[in-house]
């Protein structure tokens, strides 16, 4: 029996990618390359979805999220919320009619105060300071590691007490728990009346980093700019979960009223919200997985060149081959059989390095990426399919060589 099944044509692969190993190496690394880039783009693209997602329904469904329109990420530089370009920003009457929108319990303003505070150890350049109100922390499902949030008597007073994110408080004083310490801010001394534990951050994401934030009532934040702060978000809360969207309607109508009939303000629920966010990734994860995929493509394009050469070096094997017996078509097997081990050698190369990859990631950033078992198949099924498409050429052509002229050939 001749030896031209399956199992020859693997081992005819396998000692192929023995004996010329720099130019199998050559026909691996194109898809080495495009399937790790493939998968980590993938894996980066669902993390950061599944990060966003979870902090949106962290706040539950009953909140609603109000926005500028036109609210962009601008530098990544320098406080979170600094690098955000507030061309139409939320205002002091804005908030007011939030608060009067019937359906509405409860609501909270994320208003950024312009200035630099100072505290034990200098100025705190890295942070920055939001007037909010006492139901911020229950909108957003927040809890304090050490002492009290403000309440509505403190906003309404004026009185002027702070709550410390976990690394505002570390950078003002050098310290875990700076309970009763002080600071200034607008020549003002601020008392620290509360500590939160630390906030999940959401990365490529329009939410601030709260960890760097310092709270401040509302009241005093307008205060210093004379009803004039930017304020980037407003969360509010249904009074009936089931009727939420409902609710956002009411809000977005009663802001376009107050705006005189256009507010160019967006008012989402939470799950609209995570909508909007997953719709944004996924345009951008499957715009530069493409450009990423278009490596494999090239890799396919290298696989033919390559085993075309092969073909011609290896003309006398072919010969021999068919004098003893091998069909065209088990010539033409062995050659696609070969193409194909050498695609899914790379594709498995591949997944190993994106898992590297992706540990690495999650070790000195704060993403997250997620590998799934869909997008690690449908990779891997796509390097086979390179391998078997850009091997047909060169198999073809190995099996139609004729016998006598091979065996001549030097």
């Amino acid at each position: 029996m001749l030896g031209f099944g399956l199992g020859s044509n693997i081992k005819a692969g396998i000692s192929t990618l023995k004996t010329s190993k720099g130019r199998s190496f050559g026909i691996m690394l194109g898809i080495i390359i495009g399937v790790t880039s493939v998968i980590t783009i993938l894996a980066i693209g669902d993390g950061i979805k599944t990060q966003i997602s979870g902090q949106i329904h962290k706040y539950g469904k009953d909140i609603i999220i109000v926005k500028p329109s036109q609210l962009n990420l601008g530098s990544t530089s320098g406080a979170p919320l600094s690098s955000l370009n507030i061309l139409s920003p939320l205002t002091y009457r804005d908030i007011n009619t939030v608060n009067h929108v019937n359906g509405v319990s409860a609501s909270a303003p994320v208003t950024l105060v312009p200035g630099t505070p100072k505290g034990d150890y200098g100025a705190y350049h890295q942070g920055f300071v939001i007037g909010t109100s006492a139901s911020f922390p229950s909108l957003i499902n927040q809890s304090l590691a050490y002492g009290d949030f403000f309440s509505d008597s403190n906003n309404n007073n004026g009185d002027e007490v702070a709550v410390l994110g976990q690394t505002a408080a570390e950078a003002m004083f050098k310290e875990n728990v700076p309970l009763g310490a002080s600071f200034t801010f607008h020549g003002q001394t601020f008392v620290v009346d509360g500590i939160f534990n630390t906030f999940d951050s959401t990365p490529l994401s329009q939410q601030a980093n709260f960890n760097d934030a310092i709270f401040i009532p509302n009241s005093i934040a307008e205060s210093f700019t004379n009803n004039t702060a930017p304020t980037y978000e407003i969360f509010a809360r249904s009074t009936d979960p089931n009727q939420a969207a409902i609710t956002a309607k009411n809000v977005a109508s009663a802001l376009d009223v107050a705006h005189g009939g256009s507010s160019n303000i967006t008012v989402n629920t939470g799950t609209q919200d995570l909508a909007s966010n997953n719709s944004i990734v996924n345009l951008t994860t499957g715009l530069v997985a493409g450009v990423a995929g278009i490596s494999l493509l090239v890799a396919g394009i290298g696989i033919m060149n390559v085993m075309l050469v092969s073909v011609s070096e290896r003309v006398r094997e072919i010969g021999i081959r068919k004098a003893v017996g091998a069909t065209n078509r088990q010539i033409r097997n062995q050659f696609i059989a070969e193409a194909t081990f050498l695609s899914l050698s790379g594709a498995l190369i591949g997944i190993i390095l994106s898992f590297l990859i992706e540990l690495g990631i999650r070790l000195v950033t704060s993403l997250t990426p997620i590998i799934t078992w869909q997008s690690v198949i449908i990779v891997t099924g796509i390097s086979l399919l390179v391998g078997i498409v850009f091997g047909t050429v060169p198999a073809i052509k190995a099996s139609t060589k004729d016998p006598i002229e091979a065996l001549r050939a030097e």
